[in-house]
Formats: structure tokens, C-alpha cells, sequence
């Protein structure tokens, strides 16, 4: 009679059966993981247009089924021919973590969007569209919408666009309604931020054309008194560019939070860098901000709105690292609450209003 197996051995018998079996189911499940189709959908359109250079909307939508690298390619159809969107020296457009993708496009009767792979070469101009393969996962084609479903006002000779997605400036998402930007009978801008269904809902403006190099003013009635926890902010953004903090630069009036700090401040993105950011004292009454945009250097002054040509200015700082240079980027003036990433600042108690009585221009 032969001796019992060790316990051992019953265990390591009984292990290799087990995985004998399960590993091809294993191999059975992971063989028969099905693939999900690319598709690309679209949340907002531009209006229909036969084309213009100068003008410019928000494109965005959301994507499913992507694989890793992969980027979205953006065309608009003017005449019989496609062409790069926003720019040929920006051609690709990123899929953001949510599954959303957002862009400035020019104006066209038609709008494509290509899913395409990491190593695909878009043409500048198409005269016709590809098909999928050959790098091009998906293709998704629009016709131009009659009227845009952005909204906009019209602003010192100027077309603004007015924002209605949420935004996360200020520490927290801090939703935007159109309603709260106006022009009256004397041109004047006006920005508010009032609270709607229990929410403060902030402003916001950008120019729906991108002007570069140059000199920008903007005359602004006293904003003196605004609270510790509200930001009036003129900057600059670009959706287009590869350049890091799209290409932003601000005056912002604001203490941030803290009642004692100073009340301004101008600032080339990114503001962790002590050079890239000077404060100052803005006092009570209408001021005019202005920004000069050169190769290599921003100078930023505030002015008494009165002052003449020469006169003293009330603070001038010229930055000359870091400055970006021009793509698609557009001018904005945007007014919202902030709030402290400890959570000790003090929140908006009241609605407010900031009034722009102009803005000027020269290339």
C-alpha cells in the first residue's frame, strides 16, 4: 500500500488544476474585448459664413472611443476648399480629460472634425476630406448653423462674445450668463455679477478677432470699492497655442481675498514667478489701463482717465521674460468672485458692476 500524499503536494496538485482552467477563460476575456467606434459629436457650431480671417468662434463638442495620442483636427470649408483650424502653425486640437474638445475656428459654411492618430500630418488646405485609415480614426462633418448659439454684444467698434460656460478662474467653478453684460445708451460696457438660483453668475467678454501686436486702453469707471473677494480682470487668451499658460498676460484689480492687500496688479503668466507679477494701489475714480504689446516686452500702466499725455502715471511695469507672442489669441475682460484655497477669505456679500467706457486700439 503506498503512503498518503503530503499536504503539500495536494495543494500544489490542486493549484496547477485551478489555473489550468481559469487561465484560458482569462485568455477567453480579454480576446473578446470589443472595440468602441470613435465618435465625434458637436455641442456648438458657428454661424454659416462664406469665410472671413478676421472673424472668429468657439467650436466644441465631446469625443468617445479614443486611444491613446490621439488628437482632433479641425476644418473649416470656405469656397469649395477646407482649411486648418485655428491656425496652420496650431493644427491640432487636444481632447480634454472629460471628453471634451473646444477651440476658436474662422468662419465657414461648413465645419469637419477629424480623430486622427499621433503621427498624422494634417494638409493646411483640403479640397476634399479623407476617409477613415491612414491615421484618421473618425470624420465628423457639420453645416454652418444660421445664427450662432453664442452671444455677443457690440463694444467700442468692436463684436465681444459673450461667455456662458462655468469657468474655474478664482479657485472654484464660478458660472457665467450673458445676461449680465449689457451696453447702454452711451456705449458703455457693462459687466455685472448677480445672483441667480442662489448662485453668483460672473461676466465675461473677448473679442472675436485676434489683433497681436499693439497697444490696447481701457478706460474703466472707479472700481475702488469693489469687495476683497471680487477680480476685474483684462487678459489675454489663446486656445490655439503650444505656448505654456495660453499666452496670458492681466491687469487685475483685485485684493484677492485679503481686505488689507493692495487693490492691482500687473502680471505675465505664471504669477508663481516673484518678477511676473506687480502690485500696486489703484485709488478711486475713472482709470484707464493700458497694455503695449511688443516682441519680447509688455509695458503696463494705469493713468488717472484724465491725465494727459506726459502726465504721472500711478504705476508703469515692463516685463521682458515670459512674454508670448501673438496666434489666436483674443482680449477679454472678465469680472467674477474668488475664493481662497484655505477657505478663510471672505465670500461675495453683494452684486456688483464694473463699467467699461472704452476701449482703443492701435496696431
Amino acid at each position: 500500500m503506498s503512503p498518503a500524499p503530503h499536504a503539500s503536494t495536494l495543494l500544489n496538485a490542486a493549484t496547477l488544476l485551478l489555473t489550468a482552467v481559469f487561465l484560458p477563460l482569462i485568455g477567453c476575456r480579454a480576446g473578446t474585448k470589443q472595440y468602441v467606434e470613435p465618435r465625434i459629436s458637436f455641442t456648438q457650431v458657428p454661424q454659416w459664413s462664406l469665410g472671413d480671417e478676421n472673424l472668429q468662434d468657439v467650436m466644441e463638442g465631446t469625443v468617445s472611443g479614443t486611444r491613446q495620442g490621439q488628437r482632433l483636427v479641425i476644418y473649416s470649408k470656405s469656397g469649395s476648399l477646407w482649411w486648418v483650424q485655428p491656425l496652420v502653425t496650431s493644427p491640432f486640437t487636444t481632447v480634454l480629460p472629460d471628453h471634451v474638445w473646444r477651440n476658436e475656428v474662422h468662419l465657414g459654411t461648413d465645419y469637419a472634425v477629424l480623430l486622427v492618430d499621433a503621427s498624422y500630418d494634417p494638409a493646411p488646405v483640403l479640397a476634399g476630406l479623407p476617409n477613415r485609415g491612414q491615421g484618421v480614426a473618425a470624420v465628423a462633418v457639420t453645416h454652418g448653423q444660421e445664427k450662432s448659439s453664442s452671444f455677443f454684444v457690440d463694444f467700442s467698434g468692436f463684436r465681444w462674445r459673450v461667455r456662458k460656460q462655468p469657468s474655474d478662474r478664482g479657485g472654484t467653478s464660478n458660472p457665467y450668463s450673458p445676461d449680465n453684460v449689457y451696453t447702454d445708451r452711451s456705449g458703455a460696457l457693462h459687466l455685472g455679477i448677480i445672483k441667480r438660483d442662489q448662485r453668483w453668475t460672473c461676466s465675461e467678454v473677448n473679442l472675436t478677432r485676434s489683433l497681436g501686436y499693439g497697444t490696447y486702453s481701457f478706460t474703466v469707471e472707479d472700481t475702488s470699492k469693489l469687495e476683497p473677494a471680487l477680480v476685474f480682470s483684462i487678459f489675454t487668451w489663446d486656445y490655439s497655442t503650444h505656448q505654456e499658460n495660453y499666452g496670458e498676460f492681466d491687469i487685475n484689480i483685485t485684493r484677492w481675498g485679503d481686505p488689507t492687500a493692495h487693490n492691482a496688479e500687473f502680471v505675465i503668466q505664471p504669477p508663481v514667478v516673484p518678477a511676473n507679477v506687480s502690485r500696486f494701489m489703484a485709488p478711486p475714480g475713472k482709470l484707464k489701463h493700458t497694455i503695449v504689446w511688443e516682441p519680447g516686452r509688455v509695458t503696463m500702466f494705469t493713468a488717472p482717465a484724465s491725465a494727459r499725455d506726459g502726465a504721472p502715471v500711478i504705476s508703469r511695469h515692463v516685463f521682458t521674460s515670459e512674454v508670448p507672442t501673438p496666434g489666436l489669441e483674443s482680449i477679454r475682460m472678465s469680472l467674477y468672485a474668488y475664493r481662497s484655497p484655505n477657505g478663510k477669505s471672505p465670500g461675495l456679500q453683494r452684486p456688483a458692476e464694473v463699467v467699461v467706457d472704452q476701449f482703443e486700439y492701435l496696431p
